[in-house]
């Protein structure tokens, strides 16, 4: 094999990617994740000793949730920025050895985890199977709970028992001696850090830019020239809408970026012009029309085909990044990032080209559904919602995915969508109507929000007095992509809930006895046919 990894949704065959990554990853880039990944096990096992006493790196802490969130599926496909990383790394990690030695601090497993770099470090490196399943669920729900982490830490949010929780599950599965049995109550562990990272980036959303509120978004364009901001970083939207103010210069949001227009502090920018285009995948096509610069913040890259035209105007930040295009510098600490050379880029090109009209809308966060709970629940009460039907998640490229857009246009009229990520794009521009005034697609906003999700369902079973969430009319249909996607199911199989379907397909990284243990104990399951699954939910 050139490479092995199978963290994603589109591994090939459903099985893995061997020779190159579906998304477009090199098999060089795959062994450098590979590597630095393992130099992230090594930083996180001694800072973790450190911790005990009282000694530990918080710096260290910050570059490992960096390390994770880059090697996430088509965030960073610049094996120059992967191999700084990695030099990096190996100083830090030497630095907390060198650290522990002075204080007597015995490390486990330094010889093979901080001197030998030739063991083999990829996923096989673990031989059983199953092991190897558990171990990559725990590594995959981590990457997760790091992106959402570094969101919250941009805007001044972190919180030390969340580090010691990413670094104890990375040191755990790095034992030898570790069981299945400790393996799945760790992946619980896991599921529990992700409850607790997803609501202090809640909170830090919230208190910065202000709850979300119902929202009717643009999806036409304007006539001026303007920036297209993609992937999910708040505070690159905020650095990009103060330097654009007063330029001419417009902003339109694109996929997981779309729930800014949801936040009261956005709204002051007259010139935040809407959304353009699609989800992640249809960027090909969508940067072609748009004419301006395009700024990823995070993932997802989709690596450009040769004859792409906008090559040369897309630029990334933060954790994301691709050979050849510019990277804008991390923001120092209490300044502003600099995004001067993408507005002077913008001011030379063309205004966006117009791909469709109309408005969609959002802003369907917890604090703005809880405001309305009295009318949902006599909605409920009164049998006009009969169900609500969870279909969060990812979008992605293959065709089968179409199966999410025909089951949301054939469920009944009596039942409302809950959603969030950009699983939304399948569904969120069809003219499914309303129930009363309440529309039948509610949008929670980025993939992270899906915990407004978990609290809008936990809020319901106290208002219907029930013993178990599971006894609410309340049905989970999720499509799955990446390991922000890992994290939110594990957040939701340790709140509780059962039952969940997740597709196109079940996880290639779960072996045959994992996937058993995940349906015997949570009943997850996977999709077949609409008019099947019609039948299964409703």
């Amino acid at each position: 094999m050139s490479m092995f990894c199978y963290q994603c949704q589109e591994a090939a065959a459903g099985k893995g990617c061997t020779v190159k990554g579906v998304c477009g990853k090199e098999p060089q880039t795959a062994s450098s994740m590979d590597s630095l990944l393992y130099i992230v096990r090594g930083i996180a096992i001694a800072n973790n000793e450190l911790r005990k006493k009282g000694n530990a790196d918080n710096k260290a802490s910050r570059f490992i949730l960096d390390a994770l969130f880059c090697t996430i599926t088509n965030a960073n496909f610049d094996i120059a920025a992967i191999e700084e990383r990695i030099k990096k790394g190996v100083e830090i990690r030497n630095e907390l050895i060198g650290t522990a030695e002075k204080r007597g601090i015995a490390l486990p497993n330094v010889d093979e985890l901080h001197k030998t770099p030739h063991l083999p470090v990829g996923v096989l490196a673990e031989e059983n199977e199953d092991l190897r399943s558990l171990k990559q669920l725990v590594i995959y729900g981590v990457k997760g709970a790091a992106a959402y982490a570094e969101h919250a830490l941009n805007l001044g949010y972190e919180d030390l028992s969340i580090y010691e929780g990413l670094e104890t599950a990375l040191a755990e599965i790095s034992r030898h001696d570790i069981g299945a049995d400790e393996l799945v109550n760790l992946v619980l562990g896991v599921g529990q850090l992700g409850v607790k990272t997803m609501a202090m980036l809640d909170n830090a959303n919230t208190s910065t830019y202000g709850n979300p509120e119902i929202t009717k978004v643009n999806i036409g364009v304007r006539k001026n020239p303007a920036i297209l901001i993609s992937g999910h970083d708040l505070r690159d939207m905020q650095d990009l809408l103060e330097q654009t103010e007063g330029t001419g210069v417009d902003v339109y949001t694109h996929s997981e970026m779309l729930p800014a227009h949801y936040y009261p502090a956005f709204k002051k920018y007259a010139h935040f012009a809407g959304n353009y285009g699609s989800a992640w995948w249809k960027q090909t096509d969508d940067f072609e029309s748009f004419n301006g610069p395009i700024l990823f913040t995070t993932n997802c890259i989709v690596p450009p085909r040769s004859t792409a035209t906008y090559i040369d105007r897309v630029y990334t930040t933060g954790s994301a990044g691709f050979p050849g295009f510019p990277h804008i510098a991390n923001r120092e600490q209490g300044k502003s990032k600099d995004f001067s050379v993408i507005i002077e880029h913008a001011k030379r090109c063309a205004p966006p080209k117009e791909i469709e009209t109309g408005e969609i809308v959002g802003g369907f966060a917890h604090a703005q559904v809880l405001a309305l709970a009295d009318k949902v629940v006599d909605a409920v009460k009164s049998g006009a919602i009969r169900k609500f039907v969870v279909m969060a998640g990812c979008d992605g490229r293959m065709k089968s995915r179409s199966y999410y857009t025909d089951f949301a246009e054939a469920l009944p009229k009596n039942t409302v969508i809950l959603t969030a990520g950009c699983a939304k794009y399948r569904y969120n521009k069809l003219p499914l109507g309303d129930i009363g005034g309440i529309p039948r697609v509610l949008d929670a906003g980025q993939c992270n929000d899906s915990y407004s999700l978990a609290l809008i369902a936990l809020k319901l079973k106290e208002v219907f007095g029930l013993d178990d969430i599971n006894q609410l009319p309340i049905v989970y249909n999720i499509a799955w992509y990446e390991q922000k996607a890992v994290i939110v199911l594990l957040a939701l199989l340790s709140l509780g809930v059962k039952n969940i379907h997740l597709g196109p397909t079940l996880p290639a990284f779960l072996s045959p006895n994992v996937a058993k243990v995940l349906i015997e104990k949570f009943g997850i399951g996977g999709i077949t046919t609409v008019d099947e699954d019609m039948k299964l939910f409703m």
